[in-house]
């Protein structure tokens, strides 16, 4: 059985394209192995079936001085971890998705010459993809790079970002135009780590809007759950339908039903608006790393599927505007809905599998 290794960091954006390249490789009849930091214990939930190995590694970032004049020594023996498990494991193909866990078994698949290949979700390349990315055999690009390019941009295979499966079944769900007399359904939300602008931004443009405007707003929010009383205080006294809660189960469908989304533009958000296929207006986090998140909210907004405005030009005047605006031509909305969706790869996870399968030989 051909055997596969993935390395990929804890977070969500590192994770779920790994999760949804195992399960396409696994159904393909391949064995796979996840290679990742100690964190990897809770991996067996995340990936059925694979076989997980812990290697040692550090980052170079949010550490202190003593951590920071250690990482080198840890991320080497990582590097000597990572190529005595290559070698008992002999993988056809080595996939990297980036994060500092990464980084140690992706040094020691091309200093060991393995067929390797990195996942670059953003349209900027990560910190620990920079480090490889002229070594490695191909790079699967999420979204075109704008940022830090390799040296050769023919290793570059854009594949799109795999996206859950409860968001490949609404591929390209109907855009319902809005219409003059009915609802205007306003999805909104911003993710961990930036709800809170927009809870702040958002219910106080609501509120600066006419009276007949309010009355037709419908919107959904995910709010952090400290700040859920305070906005359904702003929507309650405006008059305006508003349903919020701290997370949504079925965000992809409440994404469907959506006339406008208000959101960051991390490589996953992007990625389902392209598939389902829905105009939003995108706040980059300010403080994301490298300022990823602002190139990524340029490749919808410069296709026509949206709008990108920065958080510290987004007051609550400008944004009660832009609503306006974009609910005054409906048409325009729907025009915009149909160019995010032909941005779209809902078959990511199939191409990328397809790409390892080449790189390694299959």
């Amino acid at each position: 059985m051909t055997t596969i290794v993935l390395s990929a960091g804890g977070t969500g954006g590192h994770l779920f394209p790994a999760q949804a390249l195992a399960a396409e490789l696994t159904r393909r009849g391949r064995k796979i192995i996840v290679m990742t930091d100690a964190r990897g214990t809770q991996y067996p939930t995340y990936f059925p079936g694979a076989a997980i190995e812990i290697v040692p590694a550090a980052a170079f970032s949010d550490r202190s001085k003593l951590r920071l004049m250690t990482a080198p020594f840890e991320i080497m023996a990582g590097v000597v971890v990572a190529l005595g498990k290559l070698s008992r494991a002999k993988p056809a193909a080595v996939v990297g998705f980036g994060g500092y866990p990464s980084l140690p078994v992706m040094i020691a698949a091309c200093l060991a010459r393995f067929p390797t290949l990195i996942v670059a979700p953003d349209a900027v390349l990560g910190r620990a993809n920079r480090l490889v990315a002229n070594y490695v055999r191909a790079i699967a690009g999420g979204l075109p790079l704008k940022r830090f390019l390799p040296k050769d941009m023919s290793k570059v295979v854009y594949t799109g970002n795999p996206v859950r499966p409860e968001v490949v079944a609404l591929n390209g769900a109907p855009y319902e135009t809005p219409t003059a007399t009915g609802p205007l359904r306003l999805l909104v939300f911003g993710g961990s780590q930036g709800a809170r602008a927009l809870s702040e931004i958002v219910p106080a443009a609501v509120a600066l809007l006419p009276d007949a405007f309010r009355a037709q707003l419908d919107i959904v929010q995910q709010c952090r759950p400290e700040d859920l009383e305070a906005v359904r205080a702003v929507y309650a006294g405006a008059g305006v339908k508003a349903e919020l809660a701290s997370f949504f189960n079925d965000l992809p469908a409440r994404m469907a039903k959506a006339h406008l989304v208000i959101g960051r533009s991390g490589a996953g958000t992007v990625a389902e608006l392209m598939v389902i296929g829905r105009p939003a207006i995108l706040v980059p986090l300010p403080h994301a790393l490298d300022d990823n998140q602002t190139p990524n909210a340029d490749v919808l907004a410069e296709a026509g599927a949206g709008w990108r405005v920065a958080q510290s030009e987004l007051t609550p005047s400008k944004l009660a505007d832009m609503l306006q605006s974009a609910f005054a031509s409906p048409d325009e909305l729907a025009k915009r809905a149909a160019a995010a969706h032909a941005l779209a790869k809902a078959d990511a996870a199939q191409r990328l599998a397809d790409l390892v399968d080449r790189i390694g030989g299959a």
